[in-house]
This record gives structure tokens, sequence and C-alpha cells, in this order.
């Protein structure tokens, strides 16, 4: 059985508290590591604390140089690497493989970001006591950076914390999800191996109490979460005076206008409804279709599920596997469940066996169902019409405690534009799922779906403070 030590300011290390990593689709385990005690963490902490002014000393190319180095690596360790990310979170290799790349991509981004950090020159003399001044505003890296990553994408979504932290000069300590921590200790070791100062990057699987103490600890600087709104919010209050960024998901909906083929545009559809059985923040969970085009859209969706291929995630033909736990597995039976008997229609799917739950598509469903108004986080998707005007389709995808991406499909400019104006979202995406993500765009949500933004840029920025010279 394979073992991981976790990775301390520098340092691999063991402590007490076991931690068996599970194989998601057999349920055997696969690895044993450990979780971080309070002592450790402090360790953590100090070695951070004294990273902290190498780390903001660093030029710009000795940041691209070791940037540079874990794009590399992961990208030699590819294959290694997704088989890893593969068993330990349940997702098919084929989206194992694009998240490593993207992964390599988001720290290649990252070595390019740190060249061009923002700054501007000001000038002073726009009021009679600014004469003959001028301003340089310069930005500082903010500290010591906490970062709690989810399972779903165990290392891309760690990344997007690191990469950007690495960039900006800022020491970071990671809590991955105590159920998919290996991607990320294996990428530890890529960066044990670059010329960062040690202290500089922390991976420490931690239960909730002793994680929690990065939220709390005053020597922690900037917070930034991924997952529940929920946990989210809660962490935001106990925070305290740290600079926050939340990332808290959502309940994406997609409008598909009747000017577009409902054929062509379904292999796309169908991917962002029950890709990693719709573990992903911005899932394609509600269609709103064109009342013309919804009954064609409704059986081409029912039709093209039933072809997906079930099977072990390790398998490169599997396009849809376990979910992450057999818990989460009954909540989503438990709400579809719950929708049926509340007047919403199971078109296809609605069957749970262990923590595998089938491809599911229902129509009928209202806001008052969780199916509908929640984040699902499952292979459920709810199909509807719309009136066929788009302020009537906005209107429904604004129906929502969230905000985080929208998808649009339309050919035309005027219905494109009344969208990108009025929805209530962080991104819209023009004849694409909200699933699809640019790891270099601004990416993040409004109401219930956070604070902030990632994409590597914005990160950056959020983990640095500005400061001014006037002279």
């Amino acid at each position: 059985m394979n073992e991981y030590k976790i990775y301390c300011g520098g340092k691999f290390v063991t402590s007490k508290n076991k931690l068996e990593v599970l194989n998601k689709y057999n349920n055997k385990v696969f690895a044993t590591t450990y979780q971080a005690d309070e002592k450790i963490l402090d360790t953590a902490v100090k070695n951070a604390a004294a990273a902290r002014k190498e780390m903001s000393e660093l030029s710009s190319l000795e940041k691209y140089e070791a940037l540079k180095f874990i794009h590399e690596n992961i990208l030699n360790r590819k294959n290694e690497l997704a088989e890893i990310l593969c068993i330990e979170s349940g997702k098919p290799m084929i989206y194992a493989l694009a998240e490593i790349e993207r992964a390599a991509q988001t720290f290649l981004i990252a070595a390019e970001e740190c060249k061009r950090l923002p700054k501007e020159y000001m000038s002073l003399d726009w009021t009679p006591n600014g004469k003959n001044k001028e301003g340089l505003v310069k930005y500082f890296p903010a500290g010591i950076v906490a970062g709690i990553s989810p399972f779903n994408f165990p290392l891309n979504l760690a990344v997007h914390k690191i990469a950007p932290a690495i960039a900006a000069g800022c020491p970071i300590i990671l809590k991955p999800a105590s159920s998919t921590p290996l991607s990320t200790l294996e990428l530890a070791k890529i960066i044990d191996e670059t010329n960062l100062p040690p202290g500089a990057v922390s991976v420490l699987p931690m239960n909730r109490s002793t994680g929690n103490l990065l939220v709390t600890d005053n020597r922690v600087n900037v917070l930034s979460f991924t997952g529940s709104p929920e946990v989210g919010w809660e962490l935001k209050k106990q925070s305290g005076k740290k600079k926050v960024i939340l990332e808290l998901g959502g309940n994406a909906g997609v409008i598909v206008s009747d000017t577009c083929d409902v054929n062509k545009i379904m292999s796309k559809c169908l991917a962002g409804a029950f890709s990693y059985s719709g573990q992903i923040c911005i899932h394609a969970q509600r269609f709103y279709v064109h009342k013309n085009s919804f009954a064609a859209f409704l059986n081409s969706m029912k039709k093209e599920a039933a072809k997906l291929i079930v099977g072990d995630p390790l398998n490169k033909k599997t396009q849809i596997s376990h979910m992450i736990d057999e818990e989460n597995a009954k909540r989503v039976e438990k709400w579809v469940n719950e929708a049926i008997k509340q007047g919403a229609e199971l078109v296809s799917g609605g069957k749970r066996n262990g923590n595998y739950f089938s491809p599911t598509i229902l129509t009928n469903t209202t806001s008052i169902m969780k199916v509908n108004s929640e984040e699902v986080f499952g292979p459920v998707v709810c199909v509807e019409s719309y009136n066929g005007n788009i302020e009537d389709a906005v209107q429904k995808i604004n129906n929502t405690r969230f905000g985080l991406q929208c998808g649009v499909f339309t050919d035309s400019v005027t219905e494109l534009d009344y969208v990108f104006n009025n929805v209530e979202a962080g991104g819209i995406l023009h004849n694409e799922v909200p699933t699809l993500r640019f790891d270099q765009m601004p990416y993040g949500g409004v109401k219930d779906s956070g604070l902030g933004r990632e994409g590597v840029k914005y990160a950056i920025i959020d983990m640095m403070e500005a400061r001014v010279l006037v002279k």
C-alpha cells in the first residue's frame, strides 16, 4: 500500500493521525497519509512567516523559473498523476488527464503573470494642491495565504490557490479535501525540488477543527476557500481581518434559443450535464429551452444520455462513474424522489447503486424543489421550457440564490446582449455550457456563489495590496 507523507514548511513529515484514502470505484483503501495536528500546523505557519520576506523579494525571473519548473514536471508525470487523481476522486480518466493538463497550464499562466504584476503611474495635479505631484502605485504581497480546496478538482482547484500565491510572492498553506489529498501531495514533491524557500508552500490534510485554525489564526493574512456556501460564509465570519476570497458553487443555468440546432449542441449540453457525475461547481443543472425546441431537446438529451458509457474510471472509454461517496449519492437520490413527490416528471435515470447514481433528467420542476433551487452536485438536470421571449428565460435563470456562470445558445446578437447585461452571474458563456472555464479568465460568482475572483491574474491581485508613493 502507498504511503504519503504530508508537506510542512519544506519537510515531509508524519503525524499520529493516519488518514486512509479510498479508491472511489471499489471503496478499497488505496493509500494512507496523515492529518496534520495543531503542532504541525503551527510549524507550517511559523515557517511561512519566516519565508515571507524571502518570498516577497524573489525576482520575477526566480518566480518564473520555479513556476515553469512545476509546469514542466506536472506534464512529465501527467499519466501517473492522472491515475492517482482518477483513483482518489473517481473521476473518469478522460477528465483526470484534462485536469492534470489544466493544472500544468495554470502554473504556466502564473509564470507569465508574475512578470507583469500590477503597478501604475498617476498624475495628482487634478486639484490645486496636487500641482507638481505624481504618484506611483505598486502592489506588494499581502502575506501568508490559507488555501482550502475541495474534492471535485483535487489538483487544479488547489493549483488555483498555490500558483497565484507563488506569483504574488506569498507563502501558502493548503488544506486539501481529506477524501482526495494525494494529487496535491504529489504536487508537493515537485514543488520541493524548486528554488522556493522552505516554508513557501505547505500541503496539510487536516480535520475540520484543526483546519479551522487556519481561518482564525491572526498570523494568516488571506483566506482563499472553495466549497459550499454554508461553510464559506461561516468561515468569512470567523476570519477576522483577513482578506477573503470565496468560490461557493451554484446551480448554473443554460438558455437554449430556437435560433440554434438542438442536435448540433447536444454533445456540449450532455457533457455539461453529466461530466464527473455533475460534481462540478459550474455543472449545467438547469436548462431553459425555447418552447418551439423543447420537445426535440428533451428527447435528444434522453436518447444521448442513455448512450453514456458507465464503468471503472481508469478505463479511458468510461464517461460516467461513481460519485465521491455513498452519502452524497443517497442525498441526490433523496432530492430526486422528493422532487417527484412534489410533481416533477422523471424523464430518465433516477436509480442509485451504492455510490453510483444514474444520469437523471427531470422536467416540470419548480424553484421550491431542491433539484432546481439548490446545488445538486450530482448527475441530475432539470429541463424546462420558456415562453420564447428572452426576458422570460433570463427571469428563470435569475430565480436562484446563486450566480456563478450561465450558458446561452443563440445566434441572435440582440439576445446575447440582453443575457450578458441582465443575467446575474459572474460569467456568461456564448454557445457553450456554463461548465466551460479557461484558467486565465476571471472566475467567480455573485449572490451566494461567492466573493472575489479566481483566475490566475485576478487571484494574484487579491493576494496583493496597493501602496502609493507620492512625490
